[in-house]
């Protein structure tokens, strides 16, 4: 454990009759961002939540900063953090209180949880709001101040569940630059979500998770060789022959092709030498290219194939332009979560009664 920030192993969890973790393994060095990435139901949270100590394994086993999540689960809570998909602030409470009610609760002296919570709503942008009851909040205002709580304590573990969840992309890209000073300081992060650009935005490494299964891990680049090649764009100048370079592309490749967009094509090719005869076929027809490009699949790519969604709809079976992916399940967050819902987004020592609120 000397150099992993928390590792999971063998993890098994049931509600019921149904399975929501089958044999998950999960590990992340310290000062990196583990991306778990999956459908609804996959088993996302459920897995948070074991490693958060919200919940007991059935199998398997856990250990944050070397310590077990079952039998050491107060000396884990003093080392994590905790961002679920719902802010659980309280309401009537000042962005101020909140943080300090928190702080008093991790045992803080009072002058010291006050002044770690004004050093936190400086650093999230929110020392004017903080005199406001959260209530007046908005959504990107109550998600920053949530993120803020569950860094109290300077956990050097925060498990953050699907924390952009309802956020619109400009806020998003705010909670991606703050995320990304949490790592420069020190912390380690498993990131749970649904966004697969924030996931290679973000991740060191990701594990995608599907039927309570890790089905794949790696990093982004690795992840993206998994589907096998890479994906050759092309785009005649001369609209009238893209049927011309379709039946090129096909012939040469022998992989279906899709079409992009009205004028577009791609096709997935597995070296460089099919991109050079590609190339040289083009030059003997004299068809030219406005674009030829090159690239990776991308990790939403990744993501479909992995999981048995559909991608898009390959050209000649279509006659026409191709549908885009879609993910499976149309909810939000972990069916977990509504099996047994409980959200604690900050946890610590558990107590006899509370502290005055400050």
């Amino acid at each position: 454990m000397g150099e992993e920030a928390f590792r999971a192993e063998g993890l098994v969890k049931r509600f019921k009759k149904t399975t929501a973790l089958d044999g998950v393994d999960l590990v992340a060095a310290p000062g990196t961002v583990l991306g778990v990435l999956g459908p609804n139901g996959a088993g996302k949270s459920t897995a948070i939540r074991i490693l958060a100590t919200l919940t007991a394994p059935d199998a398997g086993s856990a250990q944050v900063g070397g310590f077990d999540v079952v039998r050491q689960a107060s000396e884990v809570r003093r080392r994590i953090g905790l961002t679920g998909q719902y802010a659980t602030l309280d309401e009537e409470l000042t962005g101020r209180a909140n943080l300090t009610l928190i702080g008093r609760l991790l045992d803080m002296p009072k002058a010291t949880a006050l002044a770690r919570a004004d050093e936190l709503l400086t650093r999230f942008d929110l020392t004017e709001a903080g005199t406001r009851p959260v209530s007046t909040y908005s959504g990107g205002m109550r998600r920053r101040l949530d993120l803020a709580a569950s860094l109290v304590g300077n956990p050097a573990v925060v498990f953050l569940d699907e924390p952009s969840v309802g956020l619109d992309p400009g806020k998003r890209e705010d909670l991606w630059h703050i995320i990304r000073g949490m790592v420069g300081e020190g912390a380690t992060v498993l990131l749970t979500t649904q966004y697969l650009e924030e996931a290679d935005a973000l991740a060191d490494a990701i594990s995608v998770i599907d039927h309570g299964k890790v089905i794949a891990h790696g990093t982004p680049a690795e992840l993206k060789r998994l589907t096998g090649g890479q994906t050759v764009t092309v785009h005649p100048s001369d609209a009238a022959r893209l049927d011309e370079a379709a039946s090129i592309l096909s012939e040469v490749t022998d992989s279906p092709v899709e079409r992009a967009s009205a004028h577009e094509l791609r096709v997935r090719v597995d070296g460089d030498g099919t991109v050079a005869d590609l190339t040289r076929r083009f030059a003997e027809t004299g068809i030219a290219m406005s674009e030829f490009s090159l690239r990776l699949p991308s990790l939403d790519e990744v993501f479909f194939s992995l999981t048995g969604a559909p991608g898009l709809t390959p050209f000649f079976r279509s006659g026409g332009s191709g549908s885009r992916p879609v993910a499976r399940g149309c909810g939000q967050g972990d069916w977990s979560d509504h099996v047994e819902h409980q959200e604690a987004s900050h946890p610590g020592p558990k107590k006899r009664g509370q502290p005055k609120r400050p």
